[in-house]
């Protein structure tokens, strides 16, 4: 192949700017080659070098007392979670892939995900993910979630790891750019974690795993520009996953760790070799030499542009430990994988390039990558001006009269984002591995540690409405929503990932809601003393009809340590009914109700309240340790009406509940105010418990019981038999899949 002519428009194309063309030439002392120009291209691309994002990220805390591994330090966090045990866990997205290729999108975002974690030596335990979409009732919409669905659930399944929790959420907003974002949690004995480094000059590099191809060329690139009417063109950069290859990928990799054969491991992800190369080298402060020639191909013709872009899954770079390159193939040999030495570490500091004997690549490694030389921009920002008239909206505005309350009730439980995703996890395997501990669509999943008497909580959790409104204070309450879930099964909150979707970073208002997104997160994660782990930006998720809400998806982890007690959200009969946390019937911007009767979103968003939340997680924590919490749930989308309603379904019993007098019962029934639960406790516990919360100053209404077989709310005079809730609940996803809503 003739190279074509290096120049200031081939390098727009490739998504360079004027003037990271101009540093490129500036950096080399010279034009880059076709090669060089691809490599530059990938890992200056948002999606890898996060060259918009940057500099807000660093003022995230990532520091803590049980962090063994943070954000930006390797290819995942990692926790000490003691027992001379670790978690490891990550969340990223895979949006636009799953946007043009749903199954593969979502499968191989799942696949990537897991290797995250397993090339750090975590066997992982859990898959989360959280996912939305346009309104269900568009067939489009159908197909993105029946392909995503069948994508996550295939791979998963296949690979062998159970889909715990998460996420479906349906609005207007993604119905240009659905968001697919991925979680994957794994457990590693904490003195066993591998790093992303390449050391040891004159240690070998090894490939291991698929062979590659054509799929997925300037994947990253792809995922750093808007979608367009065009976007369908870039097929061949969604990648084709193989979920049993990696599954024995990951046995090698363990074992590979576990026998100290290995200096540094590296999935290979976005930008494939070249990403995973010049990382591990700056990584280092070491050089590595690549020999193209001996990196296995599975399709002819392949030159070293492509080769080097390829993002073709289920393959790992090792940097091996000299003399026992002997014992690395037989680990690959045993596990039926291919493994090719194809260079070895150097002095100095360049990724260099061979193929057919010629010099094809000769780049500073730390000129590549994110912290190093890559782009770094502090882009303008301007709040929207639109959104003052949108804020300008009041309770009062909700038009209620002659409204029937059982009728607003039931068509909220309906409502494809508050109904069961009985439909998607039921597609899911949720048992594999026999250490799950409730079934997904509680607050949060529960996973025991085997060999010991520890559980992990994971959630994943953000309200996009609410962040569309004020991306500070719906940040706020993606956090402590997502940590409200895991509080509730009795955990304490010990760190988070992020998965960051947003716009057009280059127009000011999708930027501005970045920044606010990015400081409501640090003030939020500082308050709860939560390091931030890592996690994923993912820009430029627009279409034609318009940006996505600003969701910034937290991934949180909670720990019950040796011999603490798990809540669960199944009530009894005869056990009371208390509502913890202050109600205020102006909560309603942003809210269930607001779009069942509107339509809309508009308004102020609901306030966090950062010291409440605080209290409530106190009170439970107390509550917990003295063994009086019976169940308990996180009050949430659609407010103590959905709350109450999950909780009878759940537990397949009634309530009688009576509603604090002071209030307009209706508005206190839907409000959706933030920092509340609803717990229930014995009979014999109550002097207790009223103490603890005395003591605490924690606003708390004893609201009824739990008794026979229908949720009956007095004033509201709603009385629903169980069965009916449960219908209308668990079926009306399937019925809106099947066309029958």
């Amino acid at each position: 192949m003739k190279e074509p002519k290096i120049d200031l428009e081939l390098a727009q194309q490739h998504g360079l700017s004027n003037e990271e063309f101009d540093r490129i030439i500036e950096i080399l002392g010279r034009k880059p080659n076709y090669t060089e120009l691809g490599v530059y291209s990938v890992m200056w691309s948002e999606h890898c070098s996060y060259k918009s994002s940057i500099k807000y990220l660093k003022t995230l805390p990532k520091e803590g007392k049980k962090v063994l591994a943070g954000a930006g330090e390797e290819n995942a966090g990692a926790l000490d979670i003691g027992n001379d045990l670790a978690v490891v866990f990550k969340i990223e997205s895979h949006n636009h892939p799953s946007a043009i290729e749903p199954f593969q999108g979502a499968a191989t975002g799942v696949g990537g995900i897991l290797r995250d974690v397993f090339s750090m030596g975590a066997r992982p335990i859990a898959a989360l993910d959280s996912l939305r979409f346009g309104e269900i009732h568009n067939p489009h919409q159908q197909h993105l979630l029946n392909g995503v669905v069948e994508g996550i659930a295939h791979y998963g399944n296949c690979f062998g790891v159970p889909t715990v929790g998460g996420e479906v959420v349906f609005d207007k907003a993604y119905g240009g750019n659905c968001l697919v974002n991925a979680m994957a949690v794994g457990i590693s004995p904490s003195d066993k974690i591998m790093s992303a480094k390449a050391g040891g000059i004159g240690n070998p590099v090894f490939i291991i795993g698929a062979s590659t191809g054509r799929d997925g060329i300037h994947g990253a690139t792809f995922a750093s520009v808007e979608l367009s009417e065009d976007s369908r063109q870039d097929r061949p950069s969604v990648q084709i996953g193989d979920p049993f290859l990696e599954k024995s990928l990951m046995e090698a990799t363990l074992e590979i760790i576990e026998q100290d054969l290995a200096y540094g491991i590296q999935d290979m992800g976005a930008a494939g070799i070249t990403c995973s190369s010049s990382e591990m080298a700056a990584a280092g402060n070491v050089g590595i030499e690549i020999d193209l020639d001996k990196v296995p191909l599975r399709e002819e013709g392949m030159i070293p542009y492509e080769i080097l872009l390829s993002e073709s899954q289920e393959r790992m770079l090792i940097v091996g430990n000299s003399g026992k390159e002997n014992e690395l193939r037989a680990v690959a040999q045993k596990w039926d994988l291919h493994m090719e030495k194809i260079g070895e570490v150097t002095e100095g500091e360049n990724f260099v390039c061979w193929w057919k004997g010629e010099k094809v690549c000769d780049i500073p490694a730390e000129t590549l990558v994110l912290g190093g030389g890559a782009p770094v921009y502090d882009r303008p920002f301007k709040k929207p001006a639109s959104l003052e008239k949108i804020n300008d909206w009041s309770y009062r505005d909700l038009p209620l009269k002659n409204r029937d309350p059982q009728e607003m009730l039931t068509s909220l439980l309906s409502m494809p984002t508050l109904a069961s995703k009985r439909w998607v996890f039921t597609q899911y395997d949720h048992q594999v591995g026999i250490n799950t501990v409730v079934k997904p669509g509680y607050d949060a999943a529960l996973m025991r540690i085997k060999g010991t008497d520890s559980f992990i909580a994971l959630s994943t959790d953000c309200n996009g409405r609410y962040c569309y409104l004020d991306p500070y204070n719906g940040t706020l309450h993606a956090l402590v929503e997502s940590a409200r879930n895991v509080i509730a099964t009795g955990a304490e909150p010990i760190g988070i990932t992020n998965c960051l979707n947003f716009g057009n970073p280059e127009k000011e208002d999708s930027y501005w809601y970045f920044v606010e997104a990015i400081k409501g997160l640090k003030d939020a994660c500082e308050y709860f003393n939560l390091p931030v782990t890592g996690g994923n930006v993912s820009f430029y998720n627009e279409s034609p009809t318009g940006s996505v809400y600003p969701t910034p998806v937290i991934g949180m982890v909670g720990l019950i340590e040796d011999g603490g007690k798990y809540i669960t959200q199944q009530m009894h009969e005869g056990e009371l009914i208390y509502l913890l946390g202050e109600t205020r019937i102006e909560d309603f911007g942003g809210s269930a109700l607001q779009k069942l009767l509107e339509n809309d979103c508009r308004g102020k968003c609901p306030k966090v309240d950062l010291e409440k939340e605080y209290l409530a997680y106190q009170a439970i924590k107390k509550l917990n340790n003295k063994g009086i919490i019976a169940s308990c749930h996180d009050i949430s989308d659609g407010g103590l009406g959905i709350a109450l309603a999950e909780s009878c379904i759940w537990s397949n019993s009634g309530v009688d509940i009576q509603l604090p007098q002071d209030f307009d019962s209706t508005l206190f029934f839907f409000s959706e105010s933030q920092g509340r639960y609803l717990i229930t406790i014995a009979e014999k516990d109550r002097e207790s418990m009223e103490e603890i919360l005395n003591e605490s100053k924690l606003v708390y209404h004893n609201i009824g019981e739990v008794y026979g077989d229908k949720m009956t709310i007095n004033q509201l005079n709603i009385s629903i038999q169980i069965n009916t809730l449960k219908s209308l609940y668990n079926n009306s996803l399937s019925r809106y899949m099947t066309g029958e809503i």
